[in-house]
């Protein structure tokens, strides 16, 4: 049905209600944080009655729900979104004009979530809006962060983490459910009882902590469907003990509420120590118990116990490993709480679960020790240990006498819990995020699996809703785009490569060329507010941003960038086009290479500024706590997008389609979704350089970095400066972990092992080739439209009606 939309005077009236009702103030004398409050909830209360329309057809229709698991949903600022999405922007923005209300300044009155990190939570993000739009029912479940990951700050180019109490204020978008309440119980003993002939578990001594759940309701663009992202926090049973508390124990009195609520404070607690692992595994239990109870509970409200419908109504996708213990955690509510069978109970199982792999770095694939498995989650344990005894007489009759094999594809093995292979044993689809990486899980990572099941192994591209990553973060782009091909494409991403023959259109690529001045404006406004930070908009902005990793290769980029810097002092005379290198990433707490990468960055971008000559045609930036509103920023304002991952390591990127959607031509390897942006833009508009993923498999044999440091003279250079005082005079050895990371290598493992110094040569020859294209502008700009033009395919709306075809098989709502 067709909804109606509010109109300005309504929307105006309704803000100045909220002002008055609410904090009893009138728009002339309320703050920017009243001001946002009442719009916020006047955009709610819109949504909200479209969930009226929804609220009930899901059931009433007998339609399947998908459960889409991820320990991370990184979805930004909500408020701008979803005016978008209720396509009433334009009114909305009128009325804040009409009222004298400064947008920008009350868009930033809303505080980032800190439900997520990077790609995988953003994606989780990404897809949720997809689904909601598609009108296919869904909810997305995660634990409801208190602190988030961690605010990050630079302290003499040094990375610090600082809380990120984002919820200080509370969270205006979220309905909490007290009624939807359920027990998580940890550690104690399980004891089998025979009842009447039955063998049952007795569970006993556990602790147990409370899940409260928070839904915030995720609005489908154009459309009356609302579905919700519930969030879980931890709360204690007792939060208080009076009699510890009555006899001046204070501390004690309170122990048991924190112990319980630690749970639900940070994301990805550092698991270097014992209680790190702990707590980590009980993050994980505790959000996976949590949904597979409610989606358990919601089956029953609406089928009863007919549990052979069970998989036909109910879907649940694993986003990585992290909510893998939510198989076992099934299968015990299924035999322990309702008496099923086991091979009932696991068949059950194998047709609701799916599981979306984003890694092949075997390091990354998440190992747990047996005895903190057997502590924490006893009765999980033990039917893993039935898991696994099954799997592996399976094994062996497919591979006899194998045994390192069998090994290497079980779930419990050498005293571990591994659970990729939880995932891809018990779920009847695996499906990676690019091509690339698909053809890696199938020929490497999870091989023999794939020999015995090939049609569980399928592949889905990553995509990005093209609603907040174009529209919403890109108006006037949008705007141009309008005006060219009409405005199907925004509900139909698709229909944009009728933007293609504007690439040989004069006029358009000038338009084009002057909204992407205008957004580096913006984007140099945004960076002098919050960091101080002069940014030169007629320079070339370079952009890398994404989480840190060494497989990303940020230090990659820094040594290149080094060796323009030493470019620039040996020609000083020559006329060079200014450059802008922006970077924008996290180091996870615990990884020292990162962070140490983090200062050499910045050590560079000194340098260069100290520097009379360079500091004309550079300028290094390191974005301080980088997050979704600077992406909104930086993708529509940037000119060449940094992918530079060593081939057959990154799964898809993400950043990737959000760069190419807003006109910055790719400069990277033949890796994850890189393949794809080449294949849809061609070769001509994009450059590509480097070891492709199988001379990188080669080379692990044969590669010696020392080589490259004996035989090229500008590495040699770069090496140098890395410990001869160059970048750090007042502690001249301050890189020499990567200097000898990368020539020697360290703790027995090879040398430089993400091919920095093998690629670094053929990566600065196609720098310089884009930069003498970017010289021709007419050439430039035609790449930089055919990049948008280029940009349907990678829409999330085409990986979920993948996801749908392929795995879920959900039928939209009639609404």
């Amino acid at each position: 049905m067709e909804f109606e939309r509010m109109t300005v005077n309504q929307i105006k009236d309704s803000i100045q209600n909220k002002l008055r009702t609410q904090f009893a103030c009138e728009t002339s004398d309320a703050t920017p944080e009243q001001i946002y409050q009442a719009l916020a909830l006047v955009v709610r209360d819109e949504i909200m009655q479209r969930r009226s329309f929804s609220r009930d057809a899901r059931k009433e229709q007998r339609a399947k729900k998908v459960y889409y698991l991820s320990a991370e949903f990184l979805v930004g600022r909500t408020l701008h979104n979803n005016m978008v999405n209720l396509v009433n922007e334009k009114n909305y923005m009128q009325a804040l004009d009409e009222l004298g209300i400064d947008r920008a300044v009350v868009f930033e009155e809303e505080p980032e979530p800190g439900l997520g990190n990077g790609g995988l939570g953003r994606l989780a993000a990404c897809f949720l809006d997809s689904l909601t739009t598609l009108k296919l029912p869904a909810m997305g479940c995660t634990i409801r962060y208190e602190y988030g990951l961690f605010r990050q700050k630079l302290v003499d180019g040094y990375q610090v983490e600082v809380p990120d109490n984002w919820l200080a204020a509370g969270n205006i978008w979220e309905i909490p459910h007290p009624e939807d309440t359920v027990e998580i119980h940890f550690g104690g003993k399980v004891e089998m009882v025979e009842v009447d002939g039955r063998i049952s578990f007795h569970h006993s001594g556990y602790t147990t902590v409370e899940a409260v759940p928070y839904d915030i309701p995720v609005v489908g663009y154009d459309s009356t469907k609302v579905n919700f992202l519930r969030t879980w926090s931890a709360k204690a049973v007792t939060q208080i003990d009076m009699l510890h508390f009555n006899r001046g124990e204070y501390a004690k009195a309170m122990e048991e509420r924190e112990l319980a609520e630690v749970i639900s404070k940070i994301l990805y607690p550092n698991d270097d120590s014992e209680q790190g692992k702990e707590l980590r595994l009980k993050q994980q239990y505790f959000f996976s118990s949590a949904s597979i109870q409610h989606a358990v509970k919601d089956f029953i409200d609406t089928y009863g116990y007919n549990w052979s419908i069970f998989p036909n109504k109910v879907a649940i996708h694993i986003n990585d490993t992290h909510p893998a213990v939510a198989i076992p955690e099934l299968m015990r509510i299924l035999m322990d709480e309702y008496g099923l069978g086991w091979e009932k109970a696991e068949d059950i199982c194998y047709r609701t679960f799916a599981y979306t792999n984003h890694t092949v770095l075997i390091e990354a694939l998440e190992k747990w020790p047996e005895s903190l498995f057997a502590q924490q989650l006893p009765r999980i344990y033990m039917i893993l240990q039935e898991m696994n005894k099954r799997l592996c007489q399976k094994l062996w009759d497919s591979f006899p006498g194998q045994w390192d094999r069998i090994g290497h594809m079980a779930i419990l093995a050498y005293g571990k819990v591994h659970m990729a292979n939880l995932c891809v044993a018990c779920t009847h689809s695996v499906n990676g995020v690019s091509a690339i990486h698909t053809d890696i899980l199938k020929k490497q990572t999870f091989h023999d699996y794939y020999l015995l099941q090939p049609r569980k192994f399928v592949s889905i591209t990553n995509g990005v809703t093209h609603r907040r990553w174009l529209m919403q973060c890109n108006p006037d782009l949008s705007s141009l785009i309008d005006e060219a091909i009409g405005d199907g494409w925004r509900k139909d991403m698709e229909r944009i490569a009728d933007l293609k023959p504007f690439a040989d259109d004069a006029a358009f690529r000038q338009k084009f060329a002057d909204v992407k001045y205008g957004n580096k404006l913006r984007m140099a406004g945004a960076l002098y507010r919050h960091q101080g930070i002069e940014l030169n908009p007629d320079s070339i902005i370079d952009a890398q941003a994404k989480r840190l990793h060494e497989y990303k290769r940020q230090l990659m980029n820094a040594l290149r960038i080094l060796n323009l810097y030493n470019d620039i002092l040996d020609n000083p005379d020559r006329d060079w086009r200014p450059q802008t290198f922006i970077f924008g990433a996290k180091a996870a707490p615990g990884y020292h290479r990162a962070k140490l990468t983090i200062k050499l960055i910045n050590a560079i971008g000194d340098l260069v500024a100290r520097h009379p000559v360079a500091s004309k045609y550079m300028k290094v930036v390191f974005l301080e706590n980088y997050c979704v509103s600077q992406a909104e920023l930086l993708m529509p304002a940037t000119e060449i997008s940094e992918q530079i991952s060593t081939a057959g390591k990154e799964a898809s990127g993400t950043g990737n389609m959000k760069f190419m959607m807003n006109g910055a031509v790719t400069l990277g390897t033949m890796d994850g979704a890189n393949c794809e942006i080449y294949d849809c833009v061609g070769k001509d508009n994009i450059y590509i350089f480097g070891l492709t993923a199988e001379e990188v498999d080669r080379g692990y044999a044969s590669y010696r970095a020392h080589e490259m440091y004996e035989t090229n003279p500008r590495i040699r250079r770069i090496m140098e400066q890395l410990i001869d005082g160059t970048l750090c005079p007042e502690n001249p050895r301050m890189f020499q972990e990567i200097y000898h990371g990368l020539l020697f290598g360290e703790g027995g493992n090879m040398a430089d092992p993400y091919f920095v110094l093998k690629d670094l040569p053929d990566y600065c020859a196609t720098y310089k080739q884009m930069l003498q294209d970017y010289e021709n502008r007419d050439l430039w700009l035609r790449k930089a439209v055919l990049n948008t033009a280029s940009s349907g395919m990678f829409t999330s709306d085409r990986a979920i009606s993948q996801y749908n075809s392929k795995i879920w098989h959900l039928k939209p709502l009639e609404l």
